[in-house]
């Protein structure tokens, strides 16, 4: 086999399981804690075991591939990709989402370490698929989809990529107070915080928002269903929605919802003294502080995703 020079970089994470015994230091306790709350044990010792497999079959055909490297999900906020490097993630979506955004383009192929159990609407592949694959992509011949990102660059300079979705608000269950802009128009707003979304997105987070404000407003009106369309995954704009916004004489909540393009960005200063912060993808442990003072700029990111099909 021809494997020629590029590096194959694996990206995975602590099965459920792998979590427990980290938290509570053996394998007896785990037990112990998981089987007190009358929940199957079982099932996790289950998902470790197909995910163990599934990592060996992976191994095994990036021994045999050549140069490879293994990455910790939780280190990649400080790992960095060379521009020539496919990237592999064995896990479930969220992994994949979470390794795109640290990407530069590079191609990305999702891995499902066990079908039966995850849906896997970005994992395509299963670990027996993934010489082929691999072989396809290093002679230009595996097609992709491109994957539009969000980018979210504060006033210091600091920025944070989103592939699903963006929240910026307050950290604990407060009260976001800032200033929003978009085009035109600006207001003042207190609310639980805003979600900006991609096209990937707008089938999860942004989705249950805007069912959410729906249900609400028809209940009260009785006005008519109206049918919620999500965009195309790599549609050229996002969706803003500002969560649950407080009407006062110091906030409005007219510009709760509308679209962002790279022509006209989501503007937002921050008025909240040290709860502030931005995060993406449900990963709140990687975010940038957004304290009072501080702009956030929220754009169409120029670079886009390149998930393998």
């Amino acid at each position: 086999m021809s494997t020629g020079d590029r590096k194959v970089v694996l990206v995975t994470r602590r099965t459920r399981l792998e979590e427990l015994v980290a938290r509570h230091h053996t394998l007896g306790q785990a037990r112990f804690y998981i089987e007190h709350l009358g929940a199957d044990f079982s099932d996790y010792v289950k998902e470790n075991a197909a995910y163990a497999q599934s990592l060996d079959v992976t191994v095994s055909t990036l021994q045999a591939w050549g140069r490879y490297q293994l990455v910790e999900r939780s280190f990649l906020p400080n790992f960095v990709f060379a521009p020539d490097d496919i990237v592999v993630a064995l896990g479930q979506d969220g992994l994949v989402a979470n390794t795109m955004k640290y990407l530069e383009g590079q191609p990305l192929v999702g891995l499902n370490p066990e079908p039966s159990r995850w849906d896997g609407v970005l994992l395509p592949f299963e670990p027996k698929d993934l010489l082929a694959v691999l072989t396809d992509i290093a002679a230009d011949q595996r097609p992709a989809q491109t994957v539009t990102m969000a980018e979210a660059r504060l006033s210091d300079g600091q920025r944070l990529r989103a592939v699903n979705d963006l929240f910026i608000g307050p950290r604990s269950h407060s009260s976001a107070l800032y200033e929003i802009e978009l085009g035109s128009r600006r207001e003042f707003q207190s609310s639980s915080g805003v979600i900006v979304s991609t096209g990937l997105g707008s089938t999860a987070w942004l989705k249950s928002v805007v069912t959410g404000s729906l249900g609400i407003a028809q209940a009260l009106k009785g006005g008519h269903e109206v049918d919620y369309q999500p965009q195309a995954w790599d549609s050229a704009q996002l969706t803003f929605a500002v969560r649950e916004p407080f009407p006062s004489r110091a906030s409005r909540t007219e510009l709760v919802y509308g679209a962002v393009t790279e022509q006209q960005p989501l503007l937002l200063r921050s008025r909240m003294p040290d709860n502030g912060v931005i995060f993406s993808d449900g990963m709140e442990a990687d975010y940038l502080r957004f304290t009072a003072g501080m702009e956030a700029k929220i754009s169409v990111s120029a670079t886009r995703g390149q998930l393998m099909v």
